[in-house]
């Protein structure tokens, strides 16, 4: 399975982050330990958002769209 995940940070609430990974707790472990250049400043993160794929290229597709500006609208008011 293919995941699209929204986290979003506990101490900057106005803070999210968007990615792709196929294991989520990993991923958000390695945010939340500093391992990530885009997301160190900002932790501790918590999940905010899940989107699960079976194919992973409309994974890697619905990721880029939603850090485009009308995908982080969208995320904004839907998600």
């Amino acid at each position: 399975m293919y995941h699209v995940y929204i986290i979003q940070s506990l101490n900057f609430p106005n803070r999210f982050y968007t990615g792709y990974t196929e294991d989520v707790k990993k991923r958000l472990r390695s945010h939340n330990h500093g391992q990530d250049v885009y997301t160190n400043k900002y932790k501790p993160w918590k999940i905010k958002t899940i989107i699960t794929f079976n194919n992973r290229q409309r994974a890697l597709d619905f990721e880029r769209y939603l850090k485009s500006p009308s995908g982080r609208a969208f995320a904004k008011k839907r998600l």
